[in-house]
């Protein structure tokens, strides 16, 4: 396991347009959510320790959400070749027994993780209704103990974003493992 933090965001560019399978058969992608009022593109893995540490909260983050038009959605851009945890049908299976509230998307050729410079899982992206780079950062400041969160930089973000606010340009970095790549 490699520890990689994301880099700088470059806030305001445009989400990369994709579409992708989800682990439960339909093709999903960037159209879908074009009326979303905030889009949280968040690159995961089933194998990765930091995602399973904030997994349970992200899902309740998600559905916490649900009335206000938010969407997120999970990608898995890993090489499941050599990680067979991040095969479609243990995705799927694992998407399934944690009763994910979001899409799970399968990023096979791994072109989507690279168009949008995603290097390591948990990696977060929030966009605004303009489908704008506002926010890419971590989940809050304690990957790994629920109970000793503080601060809350992803809800944060979305609150400020639903309530026409400006994001501050000073974001604290995500980190988890390397996207394994093939």
């Amino acid at each position: 396991m490699t520890l990689t933090y994301t880099p700088a965001a470059n806030l305001g560019d445009s989400c990369p347009n994709f579409t992708l399978p989800s682990v439960d058969g339909q093709q999903m992608g960037l159209e879908d959510w074009k009326n979303a009022k905030v889009l949280v593109v968040m690159f995961i893995s089933a194998h990765c320790p930091y995602v399973q540490a904030i997994e349970g909260r992200l899902i309740q983050l998600a559905a916490s959400y649900s009335s206000e038009n938010v969407q997120f959605v999970g990608i898995c851009s890993n090489d499941w070749t050599n990680f067979p945890e991040d095969s479609p049908e243990n995705l799927l299976q694992r998407w399934q027994e944690k009763k994910y509230t979001f899409p799970y998307l399968i990023d096979e050729t791994q072109e989507v993780a690279k168009n949008f410079g995603a290097v390591c899982t948990p990696d977060i992206f929030v966009y605004d209704h303009r489908q704008k780079l506002a926010y890419r950062g971590r989940l809050d400041d304690s990957w790994k103990n629920p109970h000793q969160v503080h601060h809350e930089e992803l809800r944060q973000a979305i609150n400020q974003l639903l309530n026409h606010q400006t994001i501050s340009n000073k974001q604290i970095p995500s980190m988890g493992c390397s996207i394994k790549w093939k």
